[in-house]
């Protein structure tokens, strides 16, 4: 069972790989958490996005991302409540009245359970994610090398994997670079407009995206 060539595993975690360092809402997120309320916030998001990533593993390896695959309403619904939740997160970094990334103490800052749960809905709300591996992992089902469910959950489960080699050390850097941005105001309320922006945009991308 799950016996593969070595070719087999050069392709597929090369596509890992690179599937992980491709920009989108996902690394967006875990950025943009990192950069607002440090690196705790930075995992926190990050977990977040994994266990969303998880919940389309196990979705795709029991068949029903295929419903997203095939069924234009379903598509549609989870499609524009997933930008409608991206475009809120961007309008409230857009117009927040103080930088995030300022040292005011005023400012709340997010729970780090908050954060967490906000990094699923961010994952599991993006449908392209779920028909990216409904198309992405049976490429890498092999004939007599176990089930064929199995073989979806274990590749899929393998990319989680490989983010958390990949995505770790971006928080760490990225933790760092913005501690020297804490007591810049001015700085801060800038990076803060452009992250807003940014989640606009993805959530505006999203929404005029279609099933193919």
């Amino acid at each position: 069972m799950f016996d593969y060539t070595l070719v087999h595993w050069l392709t597929f975690l090369t596509a890992a790989v690179l599937l992980n360092l491709s920009p989108g809402p996902d690394m967006a997120f875990i950025l943009g958490q990192t950069v607002k309320n440090g690196r705790q916030g930075g995992f926190a998001a990050m977990f977040g996005i994994w266990s969303g990533a998880f919940i389309h593993v196990v979705l795709a390896a029991a068949g029903l991302s295929a419903i997203l695959a095939t069924s234009a309403l379903a598509f549609s619904i989870v499609k524009w409540v997933g930008a409608a939740y991206l475009v809120w997160i961007g309008l409230q970094a857009l117009f927040s009245k103080s930088g995030a990334f300022t040292s005011d103490k005023a400012t709340e800052n997010p729970s780090l359970s908050s954060i967490y749960w906000q990094g699923i809905l961010v994952a599991t709300l993006n449908p392209k994610v779920a028909i990216f591996f409904l198309a992405f992992l049976p490429q890498f089902v092999v004939e007599g090398a176990g089930s064929i469910s199995a073989q979806l959950f274990l590749h899929g489960f393998l990319i989680i994997i490989v983010a958390a080699l990949i995505e770790p050390p971006l928080v760490i850097t990225g933790s760092k670079l913005t501690k020297a941005l804490k007591n810049n105001r001015q700085i801060g309320i800038w990076m803060d407009r452009s992250l807003g922006a940014l989640f606009i945009s993805l959530g505006i991308r999203l929404a005029t995206s279609d099933q193919n």
